[in-house]
């Protein structure tokens, strides 16, 4: 199964989802490489960056389930290699 490195970018704006978002993420850890998250206190949100090394139809599933959280915006991109 082809892989490519890829990036999600994840902004929780309702921190009620932090452990809904986290759930998801939870579910495959296997593509994960790094996580980074940072919760900024002064706008009471938290910002997420999850390298994946992952085949593409994995990366568009996280995405969706993801971004389909209330209160949650999501981007991700691939490599072209």
């Amino acid at each position: 199964m082809e892989t490519k490195l890829s990036i999600i970018s994840i902004i929780i704006e309702d921190i009620k989802k932090v452990d809904q978002v986290n759930q998801i993420l939870h579910e495959n850890p296997i593509y994960t490489i790094g996580r980074l998250g940072v919760p900024y206190h002064k706008k009471n949100i938290c910002v997420l960056s999850i390298v994946l090394d992952c085949p593409p139809d994995f990366l568009s599933s996280l995405s969706g389930k993801l971004g389909m959280l209330e209160g949650v915006s999501v981007k991700s991109m691939s490599s072209k290699i």
